[in-house]
């Protein structure tokens, strides 16, 4: 059996009107989490495994600054970016490092020059 309601026009305009506005709202809700520009969050053991360090080490670079972190529920998450400019900058060093570093000559070599 159908049952028909009968509300005054005024009435019902405003109840679609806060049915919209709570429908808005709930859709906003729904889409914080989605925003692409936060883009993705590695947790510790990932982060390790690409940077290939310890966990200590890991520690160290968020006591130093070196590495941005945020925390939740006692879980530590890292931005990709993060760890992508920490991963260059280690490179760069390691390129600085190489170029720095006297050129081992041979015992036999040295003798030649000498002579």
């Amino acid at each position: 059996m159908i049952e028909i309601v009968n509300i005054e026009k005024t009435a019902y305009d405003k109840f679609v009107g806060q049915f919209e506005g709570f429908v808005k709202k709930m859709t906003e809700m729904g889409n914080r989490g989605t925003n692409k520009c936060l883009g993705d969050w590695l947790d510790n053991d990932e982060v390790c495994r690409i940077l290939r360090i310890s966990k200590r080490t890991l520690q160290t670079l968020r006591d130093n600054g070196t590495l941005a972190y945020s925390q939740i529920s006692h879980k530590t998450y890292y931005k990709q970016e993060d760890v992508d400019k920490v991963m260059k900058d280690v490179k760069d060093r390691k390129k600085a490092a190489a170029w720095r570093k006297p050129r081992k000559v041979s015992k036999a070599k040295a003798d030649n020059e000498d002579v």
